[in-house]
């Protein structure tokens, strides 16, 4: 079996509401692979679930540093811009969530995480916009499709009153 498999069957069993069995099972990987991306990762991200983001935070940013790569980048960069925000570091985390959207533009759950950061940063409008940007990017829908130019017009309009307020 290779590491992969065996955090995979990990992660399988986890009780999100009980996340410390969890968080010793990864222990001895992280002991015996402390510079591995994907257990740096793994181990941030049992932290995070178990409410302990000033733990996860460390793992998150050692993770990023040992190379995470593909969908692990993609889904450590909204962990680690969430674990920030909760950690009241907006702008830290709005830098991650930028930075996460140049290499992943179209992921629709980093720009749903950086609206989110926007909302609990008193940016409101921005967030409202932000949305509005991602309906007009990502849902195809007929009545989206036929009023996209209204949203996007409302979604500058209601951006503007942002930077109004700024």
């Amino acid at each position: 079996m290779t590491l992969g498999d065996e955090l995979d069957l990990i992660l399988e069993r986890r009780d999100r509401g009980t996340m410390q069995p969890t968080i010793d099972a990864l222990l001895p990987y992280y002991a015996a692979h402390p510079e591995n991306a994907r257990v740096l990762y793994e181990v941030g991200g049992a932290y995070d679930t178990a409410g302990q983001e000033d733990i996860a935070r460390g793992f998150y940013e050692k993770a990023l540093a040992a190379g995470l790569e593909g969908d692990l980048l993609r889904r450590c960069y909204v962990q680690y811009g969430s674990t920030l925000r909760n950690l009241g570091e907006y702008e830290a985390s709005l830098e991650v969530f930028r930075a996460a959207r140049a290499v992943f533009p179209g992921s629709p759950a980093l720009g749903a995480f950086e609206a989110i950061t926007l909302h609990a940063a008193g940016r409101s409008d921005e967030s409202v916009a932000s949305l509005l940007d991602l309906v007009v990017t990502f849902v195809h829908a007929p009545d989206i499709e036929r009023y996209k130019e209204a949203i996007n017009g409302n979604a500058a309009h209601i951006r503007a009153l942002d930077d109004e307020n700024s």
